[in-house]
């Protein structure tokens, strides 16, 4: 991940999650985000507190960032709490501080069709349409929903079809794609229960 200010030039996904914690559908989205859309690398953004979760059953901020490090590979997939740092809770205003401190850099934001059905929910959702490409991955049970609900259909005009999703990165926002994929069922709620016995 380069420094602040750094003028080095590249094309990153931008994955945000609680990651609680991080399990192998989160490495199976970047590593599919990264060679579909030709991306130099992806960000596990390891939130500090999803507005839109309770806050009861989250583990500590350290420990889920040491969940998502250990599903990166640090060189192409990258784990990190840039999020406390920069003080942003809310997805509109990491990408503005983002896009302020790496100038060169060209972000897509990437996201489940979960998160794209509950898009509307977002804070400034619409600002984020604006300020960033994103590119949509499958996810079991929600695609339909999330294609048929109000993000998609106020973004219908910006969507782009799956063969154009190597250019994404490149596209000015708004724009978007849906990526079918493989599907992977792992789910954080589901470890989280084997883990306590539910």
């Amino acid at each position: 991940m380069p420094r602040f200010g750094s003028r080095r030039r590249g094309w990153i996904g931008l994955l945000g999650g609680s990651f609680n914690p991080a399990h192998e559908g989160h490495a199976h989205v970047a590593r599919l985000a990264r060679r579909r859309l030709r991306l130099d690398q992806v960000w596990l953004l390891v939130s500090p507190g999803n507005p839109l979760k309770p806050t009861r059953g989250m583990a500590p901020f350290a420990e889920r960032l040491a969940s998502a490090r250990a599903i990166a590979d640090g060189r192409r997939i990258v784990a990190t709490g840039i999020e406390a740092q920069l003080g942003t809770r809310y997805t509109a205003d990491t990408l503005r501080e983002l896009r302020r401190r790496f100038p060169r850099l060209r972000f897509v934001w990437l996201m489940g069709a979960d998160n794209l059905a509950q898009l509307p929910r977002w804070h400034h959702w619409r600002a984020i349409a604006a300020d960033a490409a994103f590119a949509v991955m499958p996810r079991p049970t929600y695609n339909h929903r999330a294609l048929a609900g109000l993000a998609a259909r106020r973004l219908r005009g910006a969507r782009h079809p799956a063969h154009t999703a190597p250019a994404l990165a490149g596209m000015d926002p708004p724009a978007w794609v849906f990526l079918p994929a493989p599907q992977n069922t792992a789910s954080a709620t589901a470890i989280r229960a084997a883990a306590s016995g539910v």
